[in-house]
Parts: structure tokens; sequence; C-alpha cells
């Protein structure tokens, strides 16, 4: 009441064109503020400025059309304000309300609706037809009327909502006709009707038109219908052009068919949907049992690391302290020794030559003595340690290392004359100790000095015969651990330019004990299905992976073989004697044979070297096999590029 009050009361005073906007934007604001009711509650729409009209209850198309046509009117029996409030009503329902929800069925009770049949038949997609165009003559001679946008905007402005409005051409140019295209929803329906019922209301209709002896002026429009769809004029061809016949109730019969259909269609998907869940769920519990079991078991692990971590420290702490005191007895009994020559020497130098001269003399040769002695026992022990290693080398390398076989007879024969030189050189020193003491007497001294020297010169020509043969064994050694070392770079070189060949080629790279999976997965198929039976497999590989890396586990015993001692398997060892139980003797072989591999290549690292292995064969490849392996495959690889090319 208050805001009807309001109204009439700014209603008594009018304003200028000039006015309009800024009046336009106050009666906005207000609608913004809420001082003026537009929503009723029962989701229908009133209008504020219209307080005297029987109807209050507005669809949202219906009062954008009723505040659009007030707003836009041309009449003067409207007052500018009332188009002004009318206009801030048109873009308070566009801005700030917005469009009603397309409901996929005709709402209950929509008023544009009443009194169209549902078996009455319309032309779908909705359409509507436009008469009495104005129309004027162009310079060519043809009739020409006003573009199909212009109208489209003018009704959607109206609240219409059309898709376009295509004008009818013919021959004589623009025919005066148009085909209002709406929307094939409802919505598109309830525009349509709407569209209809508004030029009905100002007698601007169907029956209006076709009404004989009446004056026509401005535009006349309807809903197309069958009468319309069957005319053989303009208008017929083109409504059978654009869509078909078809009523309401066929439309409702399709709507609600394809309803069931997607109904029917999504409770099947989530009975899919739902079976997936069930499943996706069972195989959650699965896997969360088994990360569980995986994490007791790494646990156990982690400490069962902990617990040889530790006995590795406290190991190496004994050993350790170990050498630490036969090093400490070693320093004292080289003290010892050491304070015996400095006793044995003080007793040399009292029994020295009577004269002065003879005695600074014979003391000199007695340290140069004392000191090539010393050189001569270290010398010794080096050699005889090296004649240990290049035997040893030898021995494993033999195959390998026929290059250097000359040079190793070379040092041999070197050794054997360096051992009969030490001996000649002991035997003189032997003689010359012998004639020093056979000249304490008086008689025959020319004769014992004489041959005391020549014995001093034969000994130190043997000697520099010894320096000479030292000096020319070192070298021997220096070149042959050079060559080995070349050797062993060079099959590692092979070994990494081999890693990539075929599986099925005789000569390639194996890993020394690595254990092979494939019997445990056979094993496990027995017991599983595929799928379980590879993870089971993977945990056992895994399993006895770390127990070929304990270095505490050693399964092996010392047997006689051609009169030489040799590790085999321990077949009575407890682990071994359960794996044959449980899993057979493949996965049995495949664990030994890892074991016998480590125990050969790595006993002490315990970790899996790569080897050059002769597959045919199934032995150690020889270095020379591996390198015309290499060429032929190079040669093949480089006449396949050639003919490529």
């Amino acid at each position: 009441m208050g805001s009807s009050m309001e109204h009439s009361s700014e209603d008594d005073s009018e304003i200028s064109d000039s006015d309009m906007v800024e009046y336009e934007d106050k009666s906005y604001e207000k609608l913004k503020s809420g001082s003026c009711n537009v929503k009723n509650p029962d989701e229908t729409f009133s209008c504020p400025y219209c307080p005297k009209k029987r109807k209050h209850d507005y669809l949202y198309n219906e009062l954008f059309q009723h505040a659009s046509g007030v707003g836009t009117s041309t009449s003067n029996k409207r007052s500018k304000k009332e188009k002004a409030n009318h206009l801030a009503l048109v873009k308070y329902l566009e801005k700030d309300i917005g469009s009603v929800a397309s409901p996929s069925k005709p709402v209950k009770g929509d008023s544009s609706l009443n009194g169209c049949s549902h078996d009455e038949k319309l032309v779908w997609p909705w359409t509507g037809i436009l008469v009495n165009i104005p129309t004027s003559r162009g310079d060519d001679g043809r009739s020409v009327g006003g573009s199909g946008s212009k109208l489209r905007d003018e009704f959607t402005r109206r609240g219409f909502n059309p898709k376009r409005v295509n004008p009818l051409w013919n021959y004589q140019g623009h025919s005066g006709t148009a085909i209002v295209e709406f929307n094939k929803d409802w919505p598109g329906l309830h525009n349509a009707m709407s569209f209809e019922k508004a030029f009905e209301a100002d007698h601007h209709g169907k029956k209006d038109w076709h009404a004989p002896n009446k004056e026509k002026s401005g535009l006349y429009a309807w809903v197309a219908r069958s009468d319309d769809y069957n005319l053989n004029n303009i208008v017929g061809e083109n409504l059978r052009k654009l869509g078909d016949l078809k009523t309401i109730s066929e439309m409702m019969e399709e709507e609600t068919r394809k309803q069931h259909q997607l109904v029917s269609n999504l409770t099947n998907l989530i009975e899919v949907k739902n079976k997936h869940l069930e499943e996706m769920g069972k195989r959650c519990a699965e896997t969360s049992i088994s990360v569980e079991k995986l994490m007791e078991e790494k646990e156990k692990l982690f400490q069962e690391y902990n617990e040889e971590i530790k006995k590795i420290q406290l190991s190496a702490r004994d050993h350790f302290q170990k050498i630490s005191n036969d090093h400490e007895k070693l320093k004292l009994q080289l003290e010892s020794q050491k304070t015996e020559l400095e006793l044995r020497g003080v007793d040399l130098e009292k029994r020295e030559a009577r004269n002065e001269n003879d005695r600074k003399t014979l003391a000199e040769e007695i340290e140069q003595i004392a000191v090539r002695n010393s050189s001569l026992q270290l010398a010794s022990a080096e050699q005889q340690k090296a004649d240990e290693d290049v035997m040893n080398l030898a021995e494993d390398h033999k195959r390998e290392k026929e290059k250097l076989h000359d040079k190793i007879l070379q040092l041999e024969r070197q050794l054997d004359a360096k051992h009969n030189l030490e001996l000649e050189i002991q035997t003189l020193k032997g003689t010359f100790n012998v004639m020093k003491h056979m000249g304490d007497g008086d008689d025959g001294d020319a004769e014992v000095l004489e041959k005391m020297d020549t014995i001093l010169k034969d000994l130190r020509e043997k000697e520099g015969e010894l320096e000479d043969l030292d000096a020319l064994n070192q070298t021997l050694v220096v070149k042959e651990r050079k060559s080995n070392d070349e050797l062993q770079e060079a099959r590692k070189e092979l070994v990494n330019a081999l890693k990539d060949t075929s599986n099925r080629a005789h000569i390639g790279v194996k890993r020394m004990g690595e254990l092979d999976s494939k019997p445990f997965f056979e094993a496990m198929k027995r017991k599983y299905n595929e799928e379980d039976a590879e993870d089971r497999a993977s945990e056992l590989c895994s399993l006895w992976d770390e127990h070929l890396k304990d270095p505490d586990w050693h399964p092996f015993k010392k047997v006689m073989v051609d009169e030489k001692v040799q590790e085999v398997i321990n077949d009575e060892d407890g682990r071994l004697q359960s794996l044959k139980e449980e899993l057979g003797d493949e996965a049995y072989n495949a664990v030994t044979q890892a074991l016998v591999e480590i125990n050969e290549y790595n006993p002490s690292g315990r970790y899996i070297t790569s080897e050059l292995w002769n597959f045919r064969d199934g032995r150690k490849a020889k270095l020379k096999q591996g390198v015309a392996f290499l060429m032929n495959q190079w040669k093949i690889l480089s006449r396949r590029s050639s003919g490529m090319y």
C-alpha cells in the first residue's frame, strides 16, 4: 500500500524527456533495495507499478513482456514516469533476477498454453508466422523490407526470445511475410504461444488477419499449425522444409519415453558401478593385508640387518685390535733384533784387526756387507712374494696370458741366476771369513792377504751382477703387472661392450651369482594362479637373494679331489634341504648354482659380478674369443648399414 501511494503521489508531476534516464536509474535502485516487491511467495511475479490491474501472478516471461511493452510503448496514454518505471523493471528483471529455469515439461497452470489443445498439430520446431511486414520498392523495382535481425531483437526485448526471424523472398523481392523460429524445448513452446497471445490481445492474430472487410494495419502473427503447413504458397513450402507436424501429446510421450530410457540406462550404469566398487573394495582389502605383511617382513629384515651390522662392527673392531697387537709385537721384536745387532757390531769392532788402518778398512767393509746382506734379505723376501703372486696369476690366467709367457720364462731364468749368484756370494763370504781367521797367525800373511783381495774383488763383481739382476727383475715385474692390469681392463671393457648383446649369442656377459627366478615361478604356478604365483615367486627370490648375500651362511664342505682340497656344496645344510623339499630340484639347483658362482668369483663381498662367458661351452670365454665375436658383430652391423644406403 505504501508503494502504490508513493507512486500515485509521484505521478502528480510530469517529467521531461531528458529526466527520464535519471528517473529510471532511481526506480532501479529502489527495486534493488527491496522497497518495491516484485517476486511473490509462490514463485510468481507482480508489477509494483500497476496495482490497479487484476493480474498479480505473472510468470517471469509474462512480466518481462508486460514491462517491456509499457516501457517501449509509443502511446500517449502512458506517462513518462510510468514508462521510466517499467524500463527500470525490465533492467531489474534482466540483471538481478534472471530468467526462470527451463522446465523439461510444460509448467502446470501456464497461462500461455491455456486454450491450446494437446492433440492439435503444430509445426515443430515451434514456428510463428509474421505477415503484413511493411515493404517498399527498391531502385531495381523489387520489394524490400526490414531485416530479420531487427525484428528478432524487437521480439527479444518483448520477452519472446526467438532464435531467428527469416523474411521470405520470391521473384518480386520481399514478400512481406516472415517465419519466426523458436527453440525446440518447452520454453520455446511457451515463448511461441506467448508470442501468439500477445498479437491476439492486440487484435492482430490469425483470425483478425483472415477476417474479411477489415482494414489491415501493423504486423499480424500466430503460431504455425497444420493448415499453414499444408498451404501451397511460399509460407507452406518453407514450413515443410523447416520441420514436421507434431502434437503436444506426442512430444510429452516422446519426452516420457526418453526419460524412461535414461532412467533405465542410469540404473544399469549404477549397478555396474556398484559391482566395480565392490571389486575395488575387495582388492583394496587384499592390498592392505599384503602391505601389512610386507611392512612386518620389512621390519623384521631391518632388525636382522641392524643385528648383522652390529656383528660386523664388533668383528671389525676385534680384527683391528688384533692387527694393532700384532704390530706392537713385531715392533718389539724388531727393537730386540736391532739391539742384538748393535751388540754384535760392538763385539765385532773389538775383534778388529790389530792396526788402525786395517781395522777402519775392515769396519767399512763389514758395514757395507751388513747393508748389502740386509738389502739381499729384503729383496729375497720381496722376490719370494712376487714369485708366489706370479705363479698364482699364471695358474688362474694361463690361457689368457700367452703373450706374457716368454717374459715370465725370462723372469724365472733371471731369478735362477739371482739365486745362484746369491749362493756364490754366500760362498765367497764364507771363504773370506775363513781366510780372515787364517790370517791371525804370523806365517803366510802375504799369501792370505793376496787371497783375501782376490775374494773381495770377486765378491764385489758378483754383487754388481746381483744389483743388475735386481734391476732387471724389477723391470720385468713392473711390465708383467702392467700387462696383467691392461688385460683385466680389456676384459672389463669387453664385458661392458657385450652387455647389450642378445641372450641367444654364444659369447656374452653372464652375471655370476645372479639367482634365476624362473624355477621359483614354475614352482609357485603349481600352487597358485598365475598372478599370485608371480607375486609369491618375486617374494621368494628376494628372500633367497638376501640369503645369498649373508656372509655368515657358508653351506660348503671341503673334500679331497685329485690330492687337492676343494669346496663343494654341503647337501646337509638345513636351508637347502628345506628349499628342496618345498620347491623341488629346479629351485634347489638355481640356488646352489648361484652359491658356487659367488664362492668362486666374489666370496668376500658376496655380490653379483659380470664375467665374459661362452654360453655354448658353458665356461668363461677367452679374451680373444670375445674380441673375435665383437668384431664379427661390428662387421654385420657395418654390412647392414651399407645395405640401408
